[in-house]
């Protein structure tokens, strides 16, 4: 079942084309109102009008009929044929005959003659046309005529009720030869339904003459049910006094008889003030209501033709003007779903054409955005790879500090011990057996270190360091990657290249990344049995040069420019991110040098790094080998006191027996408690404390020493395993204070000695 209301909520045509038909109904609605209450009123001023004219010329008509009885009948009384009616010398002596003859003559349905006799006024009666009308009601009726002809005022007629009939009576004195007034000759004429017809074809309407109520005369239907709706019709509209004629014509809209009519009424003129006679005049309103209704039957078809025109008219211009909301709607429902490419037809300059050429353009941009948008969402893609390989990457790095650290003590005592004993036998046959043992140990001293130093967590730190190091530890990291992977790799060094100042990290990173980048491409080349990795440092005058080749298979032309790009990678989903290269050229930008690509004539990339180099005043490394290999002399110690604080047994033993082998008196603690008790009983030129330790870390001793003895914290040497973090860096930084990492070789731990004894005055002795 179709639902009017949904398809309004629905459709917007249909919400216009409804408002436009509710608005064409309610204006033509109106207009019939209007137009009908205009008729209305229009039909009514019209009625009132008529039967105002209608009841002006009744009554001039009843003043023009009563005068002419005057005039027909006023010169009777002297007229010899009529005087001979009356004796002269007997006043109430009357001959009926000439008066009858009158009455036929003249057609009047009474006459009768009043005598004086002295002074005294006698009726003499004359037989009425009617048998029933009673002449003594008649007489009675009559007197205010006859009193008025008596005293000899100008003829005036009356109208007068008897026996419920009208009579429009004249009284007309006669005089004696010599002038004397001998009495009054009364005359009346019935008003019945020819006087009725008469009225109703002079004024135009149909008439009832009333008397006490009831119809006299009518010429319109009569019956006792029309005779009492007529006694109250006469009642309520009566207006005016008798013969008024200025008076206020009332009228009312009545139906006599299923017929509808508009009606009035009025007086007689009559003397004695009788208000109980007058009339009713009728003016039909069949003929009004029907072209008042079939005025209105045309207004509604004309209404209902414009309704039907004006419809179709604005349905037409509705649907020209929706076709581009409608257009403007699937389209969108179109971008909406994915389908950029949609675009509005442009059909004009108008507003539709304006807003066509907007949605296009904003489509034009929301195609654009969405095309940035799938980029930004394939970086975030990639980033997010990015941070989950880094999140892994940190784990690794924090797992491998963890390691490294438990690794740092046992190879400390291996290296120490090691090189006790080489030392300490030089003719020993196991010496080479010590030597291989001291270089292994060495050799997991540099990656251990390599590692610490990769995985550590830290704010980037420039300071001069040589591109040689930080090529060896790289190299110490991936050595057995390189070697598994049969990769050799070829070294060529400048010894004398100057130092750069760089962030020892950040440059690991860079030279790790290329070297593993260009293992990756020697793998999956598979072109040569043999691959090879050649690393050459080189120096000009203001820079500093890496360059990383490899005998891969290159990079193709067209990438060359491109892979230093952020998430640009050839790899497969889910090798790669693209961000290693990028990471690095802007690492080395950073540092103030730049990073280029090239492809090798023979086969294989070339990646050159390029650092400004740091011109040092002297030659800090020769100065810093030949303070090594001065002072070795065994009684170097003598006269200094060391405390040796570790909680690991194995390395208290080694420095003991080593820094005693130079002359140094050794103590040892093994945790901080026993080494706070040493300290408040003795002085000692150098400290050596773990910073780490059950109980009381080093740091702890520290500060405990700092509030008894300050004096000693200026002596403090610490030792660790651990990684350097934050708070341990701020610490040092904070007190001045040194740091030997573990593992350590025993020259280590004697330099740092000889440089702490050199800055602080020796102790006197007690």
């Amino acid at each position: 079942m179709i639902n009017p209301h949904a398809i309004l909520k629905a459709s917007f045509r249909a919400k216009v084309l409804a408002s436009f038909v509710v608005c064409l109904v309610a204006v033509m609605a109106a207009t019939l109102f209007i137009v009908d209450r205009f008729i209305t009123q229009q039909s009514e001023r019209e009625a009132r009008n008529t039967l105002t004219t209608a009841n002006s010329v009744l009554l001039n008509s009843e003043q023009a009929r009563t005068h002419n009885l005057i005039l027909r009948f006023n010169r009777l009384p002297n007229e010899p044929r009529y005087r001979a009616a009356f004796n002269q010398g007997d006043p109430v002596t009357l001959q009926k005959g000439p008066l009858t003859d009158l009455m036929t003559e003249q057609g009047v349905e009474v006459v009768f003659y009043a005598g004086l006799v002295n002074g005294a006024l006698k009726i003499v009666d004359v037989e009425p046309r009617d048998p029933q009308l009673a002449t003594t009601e008649f007489e009675k009726a009559a007197q205010p005529a006859i009193n008025q002809a008596l005293q000899n005022q100008p003829e005036k007629a009356d109208t007068v009720r008897v026996n419920q009939q009208l009579y429009d009576v004249i009284a007309i004195p006669a005089h004696d030869t010599d002038g004397t007034l001998m009495g009054v000759l009364v005359i009346g004429t019935r008003l019945g339904l020819t006087t009725a017809q008469e009225f109703s074809e002079i004024t135009g309407s149909r008439i009832a003459l009333m008397a006490s109520g009831h119809v006299v005369a009518s010429t319109t239907l009569i019956g006792p049910k029309m005779d009492e709706q007529f006694g109250s019709l006469f009642k309520n509209l009566l207006a005016g006094e008798p013969g008024d004629m200025t008076a206020d014509v009332g009228v009312q809209s009545v139906v006599l008889d299923g017929d509808p009519y508009y009606a009035t009424a009025g007086h007689f003129s009559s003397l004695g003030g009788d208000k109980a006679i007058g009339y009713v005049l009728l003016n039909s309103r069949a003929e009004a209501l029907r072209s008042a209704a079939d005025t209105k039957l045309r207004l509604l078809m004309a209404g209902l033709a414009a309704i039907v025109i004006g419809a179709t008219v604005v349905w037409a211009l509705i649907k020209r003007v929706t076709q581009p909301l409608i257009e403007l709607r699937d389209t969108a429902a179109a971008v909406g779903g994915g389908d950029f490419s949609r675009r509005l037809p442009v059909r004009g300059r108008d507003e539709f054409g304006q807003l066509a050429s907007a949605f296009n353009e904003m489509t034009h941009d929301l195609q654009k955005s969405h095309a940035e948008l799938e980029q930004t969402v394939t970086t975030l893609r990639n980033t997010q790879q990015q941070l989950i390989q880094s999140e892994k990457l940190s784990a690794v790095g924090e797992f491998v500090a963890g390691v490294a650290h438990e690794l740092n003590n046992p190879l400390a005592a291996v290296m120490g011990f090691s090189e006790m004993l080489k030392d300490s036998d030089p003719d020993s046959k196991n010496r080479r057996h010590l030597e291989i043992i001291h270089k292994s140990a060495e050799r997991c001293q540099k990656i251990v270190q390599s590692l610490l130093s990769f995985a550590r967590r830290q704010k980037p730190e420039r300071k001069p360091v040589q591109v040689q190091q930080i090529v060896e530890a790289v190299l110490e990291i991936v050595s057995y990657p390189l070697r598994t992977s049969n990769i050799e790799v070829v070294t060529r060094f400048d010894t004398t290249v100057p130092y750069v100042h760089a962030d020892n990290h950040q440059i690991q990173q860079v030279v790790l990344n290329i070297i593993n980048n260009a293992r990756q491409a020697i793998e999956e080349h598979g072109a040569c049995p043999r691959g090879q990795i050649k690393i050459i440092t080189e120096a000009s005058a203001e820079t500093v040069r890496i360059v990383i080749q490899d005998n891969g298979p290159g990079i193709p032309e067209e990438n060359l420019r491109r892979v230093f790009d952020p998430f640009f990678t050839t790899k497969k989903v889910g090798v790669g991110t693209g961000l290693g290269l990028s990471l690095c050229y802007g690492m080395v930008q950073e540092h103030g040098g730049s990073i280029m690509a090239m492809n090798r004539p023979d086969g294989g990339a070339t990646f050159i790094i390029e650092l400004p180099a740091m011109h040092l005043p002297g030659d800090t490394t020769e100065l810093i080998r030949a303070e090594k290999n001065n002072d070795s002399a065994e009684d170097e110690g003598a006269g200094k006191r060391v405390l040796v604080i570790d909680d690991e047994l194995a390395i208290l033993d080694m420095l003991g027996e080593s820094l005693g082998g130079f002359g140094y008196e050794v103590d040892k603690a093994n945790d901080g408690r026993r080494a706070l008790d040493l300290l408040s009983k003795n002085d000692y030129h150098v400290t050596l404390c773990d910073w780490k330790m059950p109980g009381l870390n080093g740091r702890q001793v520290y500060e405990h020493l700092r509030d008894r003895k300050p004096e000693a914290c200026r002596r403090f040497i610490f030792i660790s395993g651990d990684v350097v973090n934050e708070a341990m860096r701020g610490f040092l930084e904070q007190e001045s204070r040194t740091c030997l990492s573990k593992p350590f070789t025993l020259g280590d731990v004697r330099e740092a000695i000889r440089s702490l004894t050199r800055q602080i005055e020796p102790l006197r002795k007690p």
